[in-house]
């Protein structure tokens, strides 16, 4: 078991990413702290977890909140004393499809502040926690449209920070062995899509995306779980500030 004596926070766990992830690092050995604005989203895949016989807990915390996030990380360090793996996933765009001619500034806070801030703020109260021990594996997520992508200017431009923070954050952390790197994921099939798209717009979009991958699929959420587990695990105790994309071969 690659994560077997670790304990690691998983942020924004109740979905379907986060929650894919939580089960692939179970079926390791690690201690899950499973945190998400959804508890019982959490609860739910911790109860799943213990009839495996791995070990979880759920807490809610809402991440665009710093105070929130500092309480997380507290009741972490009074309730386990350690964290060796910190999977930052809660995010996403809440603000999508507008035209560069009507991007609001409430737009922006909202997706900086989700996406890029809450990052930022739980890396910070991760590090306070690893830093001492001399040990850490960092994995946050960006997207693929961290390159850029139409009618998406202020989730990119989060998802864009979030890449440069993690190699920012990696220069500075190489000297405590806590490396950092990021996900940069194409389209995902999550049931958040779904919902928000709904059943024929999801059909189409995800034809669509398929056919210029040269894989001729969207991912699906055990292949960012497996690629989150990789690099939290020892075998990439080499890698560090590295934005791994998967895409499918997307935009080679």
């Amino acid at each position: 078991m690659r994560l077997r004596g670790k304990t690691a926070l998983i942020t924004g766990a109740a979905g379907g990413i986060g929650s894919a992830v939580a089960l692939c690092f179970a079926e390791e050995g690690a201690t899950l702290v499973l945190s998400d604005i959804d508890l019982d989203g959490c609860q739910t895949v911790c109860r799943e977890i213990r009839e495996h016989d791995g070990k979880a807990w759920a807490a809610g915390a809402d991440v665009i909140s710093e105070e929130e996030i500092v309480d997380l990380f507290a009741a972490i360090r009074k309730t386990e004393g350690r964290l060796d793996i910190l999977v930052n996933i809660a995010g996403g765009d809440l603000d999508p499809f507008s035209g560069a001619d009507s991007i609001s500034s409430e737009a922006i806070d909202r997706n900086l502040s989700l996406n890029l801030r809450s990052c930022m703020l739980s890396c910070r109260e991760a590090v306070k926690i690893m830093q001492p021990r001399k040990y850490g594996r960092i994995v946050n997520m960006s997207s693929l449209v961290y390159r850029g992508a139409e009618q998406q200017f202020s989730y990119a431009a989060a998802k864009g920070g979030i890449a440069s923070f993690t190699r920012s954050l990696a220069l500075s952390l190489g000297q405590s062995n806590i490396t950092v790197n990021a996900l940069a994921p194409a389209l995902v099939d999550v049931p958040v899509f779904r919902k928000a798209l709904g059943s024929e717009r999801w059909e189409a979009l995800s034809r669509e995306c398929a056919s210029r991958y040269p894989l001729k699929r969207v991912a699906r959420p055990i292949d960012v779980a497996k690629a989150a587990l990789f690099l939290a695990s020892d075998d990439a105790s080499f890698i560090t500030g590295q934005i791994l994309e998967i895409s499918g071969g997307a935009r080679l």
